[in-house]
């Protein structure tokens, strides 16, 4: 597997991003890990599938598995971008392992939601096995609360999702950011955290999540205070020095703000110091790099994971490969390789909530029963201006 890593068989590599890999560092006996062997499928030859384009249906592959991906290809802006993106990564994981195990089904959601959860409720009433999509936050919502116990399991790409029942939220949240970030700290020997998070509906989440992942390391999470971005988070600040003494980190979940104005209350107190440090979340790297960022710790994905499927997409497509087009390579590729293991009926909620999780180009991850993921991922300190590797793997579960 070294050898795969360092991209010297990239088409293996491809192959074995549906391997489910064991967090823990063992085989499960029945496992999916044990099951989805890169060797045992049979990959079709290779073909270039061109741009994405924006098209309001279009159908890829072959196989047995019907799988339905709801994107906003003919979205304006940069929704609809992200659609092509991931539209582009979709059809090169087809290519690498897809084609003869899946028939994609590609919809244009446009960019709407009502249009969303019309697609979603007919591809789950008229086949699909697994749905990759949406990207709207609203519809990912709405699909959640549907009931049926025939529903097919859903693989949401939208941001900022928490999951429901048999609705999986795919891409790193902020609360995971958060709670690996503090777990990384804590297994270095902190013990008391406090977290200041923006408000909003995500601050619940990234609360439980955090005190969670501080748990396993018998440290605690002292206090929670939710600022507003209106006073730019000195008045928290201000409640956090009555509050608790001397906590060993604080921890910055900003959510769609800058955390700049809470640093730079945080900074007139001294935080980050000698005795204090500073925890941010992936959602500060939305933002351009700030002196007042330097010293914070953060964990997030790792770009390098992406090294193996890189140069290919590039080649294909002729542009490189971000985030975007990691989640839905993995997500095809995760969908084909459970096809390939335990067929095309074979997507229940034992195989996708295995708790020794998947390893795709976006790092390991696993999928709970309540929808939401959890990802282990490097673990670093902002120097310079620049993302310094701590320690290669902090999960904060």
């Amino acid at each position: 597997m070294e050898a795969v890593r360092q991209g010297r068989s990239p088409q293996i590599w491809a192959l074995a991003l549906a391997l489910a890999m064991p967090l823990s560092g063992c085989q499960s006996k029945g496992g999916v890990s044990e099951v989805l062997d890169p060797a045992a499928v049979a990959a079709p030859a290779g073909q270039n599938a061109g741009a994405g384009s924006a098209q309001a249906s279009q159908s890829l592959g072959t196989g047995s598995a019907k799988v339905t991906m709801l994107l906003p290809l003919s979205a304006p802006g940069t929704s609809g971008e992200t659609g092509r993106k991931m539209l582009d990564g979709a059809k090169l994981a087809m290519t690498d392992i897809g084609n003869g195990l899946l028939t994609l089904t590609i919809e244009d959601t446009k960019g709407d939601s009502a249009q969303a959860s019309k697609l979603a409720v007919q591809a789950i009433t008229t086949g699909s096995k697994v749905v990759i999509g949406p990207t709207e936050l609203p519809s990912a919502r709405h699909i959640a609360t549907l009931s049926g116990s025939k529903r097919p399991p859903v693989l949401a790409l939208a941001d900022n999702f928490a999951g429901g029942a048999g609705v999986y939220a795919v891409r790193l949240s902020e609360a995971d950011s958060a709670a690996a970030g503090a777990a990384g700290l804590a297994a270095k020997g902190g013990k008391k955290f406090v977290l200041l998070v923006a408000e909003g509906s995500n601050a619940s989440a990234v609360e439980k999540r955090v005190a969670n992942g501080l748990s396993i390391y018998g440290a605690t999470l002292a206090v929670t205070v939710p600022y507003s971005a209106g006073d730019g988070g000195a008045k928290a600040v201000d409640q956090m020095g009555s509050l608790v003494d001397a906590p060993d980190a604080v921890i910055i979940a900003s959510g769609d703000g800058s955390p700049a104005p809470v640093l730079a209350a945080l900074r007139s107190k001294g935080i980050p110091g000698k005795a204090i440090s500073v925890v941010g979340t992936d959602r500060w790297l939305e933002h351009p790099m700030d002196p007042l960022f330097e010293g914070a710790y953060i964990a997030t994905l790792d770009p390098g994971e992406t090294g193996p499927i890189a140069d290919r997409f590039r080649t294909t497509y002729n542009y490189p490969a971000d985030v975007n087009v990691a989640y839905a390579y993995d997500m095809v590729a995760l969908t084909a390789g459970i096809a390939s293991a335990v067929g095309p009926d074979g997507f229940s909620k034992q195989t996708l909530e295995n708790p020794n999780g998947f390893r795709g180009s976006t790092g390991l991850f696993r999928f709970r029963a309540d929808g939401s993921s959890q990802r282990s991922m490097p673990f670093y300190r902002i120097e310079k201006g620049a993302l310094k590797l701590v320690a290669k793997s902090t999960s904060g579960f």
